[in-house]
């Protein structure tokens, strides 16, 4: 059987929609009065009395009546009804939803890791803060920085957390109300304006030329206009069109020349990573995606890390603590800089999550590194390769391509991107990032990253052309897809405008 006949949305498709909107309606409403799927065991210290009774609820609080078998097949369909990178191919970019090596799980269950609390003595946890020094030092050597901060607990807090620091820096220097201005181009990763205005910028956009690049004449007239108003630019290296901006150490060169600053949004050192410095671009503070680039987990809210990498001025100003080596005892201790931002998150960040990234960078040495670098972007121009003369690209059609590329989901003149996006959940692929970067019309941006093997990648790409000729051959497939989904296509305005976060019973 091929895979059109497999996926195909005339195969049964109302029974599967009928049989799945039944499932979806009892999912949550399975309590039976005098059920009881547990036994609580007996206590392993002195019972104790209950509190005053107006300290408790009156009455039956609704907890669910269930046996223990219908709790598990209720978790294990929820499980089965959503994707992960550990079920298939997911190309989402701009996220780098890569593979997460099991290796890394094992090591930070150790007890050493794992059953430890953030206050103990420096003494008692020794093991743990000679990894986050080491984890310090291997981010400052790969970026080409001076100093790290292991403390931001994710990619957008990262860059808070450095553009506050460029801020310290101005008004240290008595110059922090004259400089107001962020100078952000608009192929910078979608986070960047959001950060800029919530540290106090005033945001200023920089147009992208045909090539992809940060427009030179709009910036330059830029810096021309505000001068030493700019605090300083906020850019995505390669940007999150894929391509790597031409324009951007030029850029930096002259910022510098004017007393601004540049920050850069490690999002994608995917592309990079044992290949290029930042700093060579003349990047002066970062952060570093750890899920992106070092395999950590991904998704649902959390966790994350997002340490901040900075050049020798700036690094006075991180948020403490960070870890410091005393080279007489050789203890490490905790240790705040002189003119520190303050603290941005409770300790150290997410030390699981820092600990799985010094697992795989230990794994993968100075060499893999490169390595991964070079099959993220080698799997990225394969797939643009295969797929360029169906899918139009607006920017840097002649150009290579990085670490993803951004298609166009636009075919005969017809704006089909969410279409596309919603049939590829037929195939059994997560969708692309859709819509994203702006400046790219109809965009379509996918990241294979370096862990996808060349036959999966061809499964993805013959997807796509069946795709394209679905949409010429039977457009209405496209617009009722997905098809085989639990649920079909929702109203996504309404539920992010009027999102219901929290479940009641029919009774109330």
């Amino acid at each position: 059987m091929t895979i059109e006949q497999r996926t195909s949305g005339k195969l049964d498709k109302e029974f599967v929609r009928e049989q799945s909107l039944k499932q979806g309606e009892t999912v949550f409403d399975k309590s039976v009065p005098g059920r009881k799927g547990i036994v609580f065991p007996s206590p392993q210290v002195p019972e104790q009395d209950f509190p005053p009774s107006e300290f408790l609820r009156q009455g039956d609080i609704g907890l669910p009546q269930i046996t223990e078998p219908e709790v598990v097949r209720h978790y294990t369909r929820l499980s089965r009804q959503n994707f992960s990178i550990g079920q298939g191919f997911y190309p989402l970019g701009s996220c780098t939803m890569k593979y997460n090596p099991r290796r890394n799980e094992e090591i930070v269950s150790l007890p050493g890791f794992s059953e430890i609390h953030p206050e103990q003595p420096e003494e008692t946890v020794q093991g743990t803060m000679e990894v986050l020094y080491r984890l310090q030092r291997f981010l400052t050597e790969i970026t080409g920085m001076d100093a790290t901060t292991l403390s931001p607990m994710g990619g957008a807090h990262g860059e808070f957390t450095g553009v506050l620091m460029i801020k310290a820096f101005h008004q240290s220097n008595g110059e922090g109300e004259k400089r107001r201005k962020m100078l952000i181009p608009k192929s910078a990763h979608g986070t960047n304006p959001a950060t800029a205005a919530m540290a106090g910028y005033e945001i200023v956009e920089i147009e992208s030329d045909e090539d992809g690049n940060l427009d030179r004449e709009d910036f330059l007239a830029k810096v021309q206009e505000f001068g030493d108003s700019i605090a300083g630019m906020m850019i995505t290296q390669p940007n999150t069109l894929g391509l790597f901006d031409q324009n951007a150490i030029e850029a930096s060169n002259v910022l510098h020349e004017v007393g601004a600053l540049v920050y850069g949004d490690g999002a994608n050192m995917n592309a990079l990573l044992g290949k290029l410095r930042p700093r060579d671009l003349g990047i002066d503070v970062m952060h570093i995606n750890t899920h992106k680039a070092l395999t950590t987990p991904h998704g649902g809210g959390g966790p994350g890390a997002g340490p901040v990498m900075a050049i020798g001025k700036l690094a006075e100003f991180m948020p403490g603590p960070v870890v410091e080596k005393d080279e007489e005892t050789g203890m490490y201790k905790r240790k705040t800089p002189e003119h520190s931002i303050g603290r941005v998150s409770g300790n150290f960040g997410n030390v699981t999550v820092l600990i799985r990234a010094f697992a795989y960078l230990r794994t993968m040495g100075e060499e893999g590194l490169r390595r991964v670098s070079e099959n993220a972007v080698l799997n990225a121009n394969y797939i643009k390769a295969e797929l360029l003369d169906t899918f139009p690209i607006q920017h840097g059609r002649r150009r290579k391509t990085m670490h993803e590329v951004v298609l166009r989901g636009r075919l005969d003149d017809k704006k089909l991107t969410t279409d596309i996006a919603k049939r590829l959940i037929d195939y059994g692929f997560h969708p692309p990032t859709v819509h994203f970067p702006l400046i790219a019309d109809q965009a379509l941006m996918i990241e294979p990253t370096e862990t996808e093997t060349l036959e999966g990648l061809k499964i993805f790409i013959e997807v796509m052309k069946i795709i394209a000729r679905e949409a010429k051959d039977d457009p209405e497939l496209l617009h009722s897809a997905p098809h085989f989904s639990p649920v079909g296509r929702l109203d996504e305005v309404t539920a992010a405008r009027k999102p219901i976060l929290v479940w009641q019973s029919k009774e109330g």
